[in-house]
């Protein structure tokens, strides 16, 4: 027999109002009366309708988390972080205010984000969670403006992590912003001052936000070193190659960067997974890290103070990103100011750098 509101209203000896204003958290109650209706849910085990609810109410228990790939640290940290938040920090399991977080895998397919965007849209989502970079493509960066803004109308917080607003869209809550040319920066003027001169660069896919803003600090570095600080490379395209975020890339254009250049001291990666591929490149080739190259990364993923030797990196708060994000989904947290926070990244300089080796 299915349990209704009005027997939940009876056990709790409510009216079907005061339950229906605890279940929806529209309408203030107080703390014992809310108490003895979630307790009632709980004994009856009553499950709320909710297309029926999402119907009547502007948004639903929905919200959706937009990954590139789910299987990468970088993006499972960052969701798994904004889940625990839009889930409910108490774990009790009442239907009192919880959302239900989905985590949509785009495979970094623009029309997937597109499409996921839209069935969360018909869904009434309560929120969306945005993660990683953006594509940069005028076609689909007013194709998102556009969607973005009809989910907002619709009564949807938007918020993106780890990826830069919109340009000229107000439709968002928060962005929560990496500072990856920062981060770049420092990492190259970290080999710079360990003396190298021959970098290599090993970058993302070129037309993402993430791997423009990386490549940008980098090469700033070494225009700022300058013919006087003998660093090579800022304006050279050849000590550069682009791939996808992953090992095999990383091993690929290492490679090819050792083949084009026979005489690089250092290789920075895009990102750690492509920094792992790099260093087995490197020792394929007989050379050891890092006392005939150095290898660095980006982003501090899980592994890379286990490798051997440990990655030198730029440390994103990704778990904290996430967990803010998912905070301003909740709207539990008021948003920065302008809607915008650039989120500061780290250096940290491990045992896969060294100076580089003399040659005589």
């Amino acid at each position: 027999m299915t349990v209704t509101l009005a027997d939940v209203a009876a056990r709790a000896r409510v009216s079907p109002a005061t339950v229906s204003r605890v279940l929806n958290g529209n309408y203030p109650v107080a703390a014992a009366t809310r108490e003895r209706v979630l307790r009632a849910v709980d004994e009856l085990d009553y499950v709320l309708n909710g297309p029926a609810s999402s119907l009547a109410a502007a948004t639903s228990d929905l919200v959706g988390i937009l990954v590139n790939d789910i299987a990468d640290p970088f993006f499972g940290i960052m969701a798994g972080a904004a889940q625990t938040e839009i889930g409910g920090q108490e774990g009790t399991g009442r239907a009192g205010g919880e959302k239900l977080a989905v985590v949509c895998n785009t495979g970094g397919s623009p029309e997937r984000e597109l499409t996921y965007l839209t069935l969360l849209q018909r869904q009434r989502a309560a929120a969306v969670v945005l993660t990683g970079g953006a594509l940069e493509d005028p076609d689909h960066i007013a194709a998102m403006s556009a969607k973005l803004a009809r989910l907002a109308d619709a009564g949807t917080r938007v918020v993106l992590c780890g990826r830069p607003p919109l340009p000229g869209s107000d439709a968002i809550v928060a962005a929560l912003a990496f500072d990856n040319r920062g981060g770049g920066q420092r990492l190259t003027e970290h080999l710079l001052a360990l003396g190298h001169r021959r970098i290599g660069y090993v970058a993302g896919p070129v037309e993402r936000t993430t791997t423009r803003h990386r490549l940008e600090g980098h090469r700033a570095a070494l225009r700022a070193a300058g013919p006087a600080g003998g660093a090579a490379g800022g304006e050279d395209e050849s000590l550069t190659v682009h791939g996808s975020y992953t090992r095999r890339s990383g091993y690929e254009a290492t490679l090819e960067l050792l083949r084009r250049a026979p005489d690089l001291t250092a290789v920075v990666a895009a990102n750690d997974t492509v920094a792992l591929g790099a260093c087995a490149a490197v020792r394929d080739q007989g050379l050891r890290i890092p006392q005939d190259i150095s290898v660095a990364g980006f982003d501090d993923l899980p592994f890379s103070v286990d490798a051997v030797p440990a990655l030198t990196t730029v440390r994103l708060p990704l778990y904290e990103a996430g967990a803010r994000a998912g905070r301003l989904a909740m709207g539990t947290e008021a948003p920065p100011p302008g809607g915008i926070a650039t989120i500061a990244a780290e250096l940290l300089a491990r045992a896969s750098t060294a100076p580089p080796p003399s040659r005589t």
